[in-house]
């Protein structure tokens, strides 16, 4: 069985749930205003909380060689032999690119209230920069306005790791350029969709697609760069995230709104004691501060720039300005927890790592720290 038809039948159930329960959601929810023998209390999500999907355009559109767009990291990169699983590939993938009215059916089906997708910059622009494609644009003004005719919010996320290959074939994020390319492709493409879209978002886990793909190497474009390198290309990243707000902020209609999906380094207190506490808010700043901190600041830690010594980035006064333009909201894309304790040592905290018994899902990285949930908003809203 694909997702797709996974989703028509989770979506049956839903229609189904939904008649089954209203009667005894109606009694629950006047039980709820009297005391009950046992002291148990109904709950809710708040006014405003917003159900939703996401997706990713090299994940969903397939399309891949169609109607104007060009090769991106991924697709030179799933094409590699050895480099995915089974030697797949985005080529096909959900077939969005055609079948977006019934996707988007199945989610108006289920009850989504949100759609965060992603564009596809090779699809706006093939080589990276140069003559926009009038397709692709006309694509996602297509997606965008059945969206909207299903009561689907759109949040559009304007860079989910497909940097087009001509530009990476140039340097990549390497260079100074594709951060300048990117503002460009940003305003560009706001400009054109503003009009049906108010929530932007410049780039999804910067972290992620830095570590995998250019120290670790296992994802596009499959790099392992040197300490020095590595740092100067995450500046380059963040930089053009700055340039990005700024694009975005002029070419941007009435009402358009810029933020950031970021998955920080997820720090909790070892022990609530009010030393761990803060302990914790010292060790996130620290540990997100080539991300997060210097996005929120527009600056570097001290203890960041010196523990990477010669292989600090290279960077101006101005640099760090555009880095930290101001955003309207930031999204936190929350896994798993790390856990600090308060020491006496330089940095204030030291990292407290969780025995091997500790429970995890089936990815190894992944253990199970729901805290997380409640202490990364909690820090992140203390400290910007």
């Amino acid at each position: 069985m694909d997702r797709r038809d996974f989703l028509k039948l989770g979506s049956a159930a839903a229609a189904a749930a939904t008649i089954a329960v209203s009667p005894l959601a109606s009694h629950a929810a006047a039980a709820s205003t009297s005391s009950t023998s046992t002291g148990a209390t109904s709950r809710s999500f708040p006014d405003g909380f917003l159900w939703g999907s996401a997706t990713a355009s090299y994940q969903v559109e397939g399309a891949v060689n169609e109607d104007g767009r060009g090769p991106s990291i991924w697709d030179t990169f799933s094409h590699t032999p050895g480099k995915t699983h089974h030697g797949d590939t985005g080529d096909i993938a959900d077939d969005h690119y055609h079948r977006y009215k019934e996707d988007i059916a199945i989610m108006k089906a289920i009850g989504l209230k949100t759609c965060r997708f992603s564009i596809a910059w090779p699809r706006i622009f093939p080589q990276g920069s140069g003559s926009p494609n009038q397709k692709g644009i006309d694509f996602y003004k297509r997606m965008v306005d059945e969206l909207r005719n299903s009561g689907i919010e759109p949040y559009c996320t304007l860079y989910h790791w497909d940097l087009p290959q001509a530009l990476e074939d140039k340097g990549g994020w390497q260079s100074r350029d594709t951060a300048k390319a990117f503002a460009d492709y940003c305003g560009y493409t706001v400009g054109q969709l503003s009009d049906r879209i108010s929530q932007f978002m410049t780039m999804n886990e910067m972290r992620s697609f830095v570590d995998l793909g250019y120290r670790e190497g296992r994802h596009a474009p499959g790099i392992q760069l040197d300490q020095a390198k590595l740092a100067q290309l995450n500046h380059y990243v963040v930089l053009g995230h700055g340039l990005a707000v700024q694009a975005i902020r002029s070419a941007g209609g009435p009402g358009t709104r810029i933020g950031i999906p970021d998955n920080p380094a997820p720090v909790v207190p070892i022990i609530e004691t009010p030393e761990n506490i803060h302990a914790a808010e010292v060790a996130f700043r620290e540990k997100n501060a080539r991300f997060l901190t210097v996005l929120m600041e527009g600056r570097y830690t001290n203890a960041y720039l010196e523990g990477l010594g010669a292989a600090a980035p290279k960077f101006t006064p101005e640099e760090l300005k555009i880095i930290s333009s101001p955003l309207d909201f930031i999204g936190l894309n929350i896994y798993t927890s790390s856990y600090a304790m308060a020491a006496d040592n330089k940095l204030g905290f030291t990292m407290v790592k969780a025995p091997s018994s500790y429970p995890h899902m089936f990815s190894s990285w992944l253990s199970v720290g729901p805290e997380a949930l409640y202490w990364v908003p909690k820090t992140v809203a203390k400290r910007w």
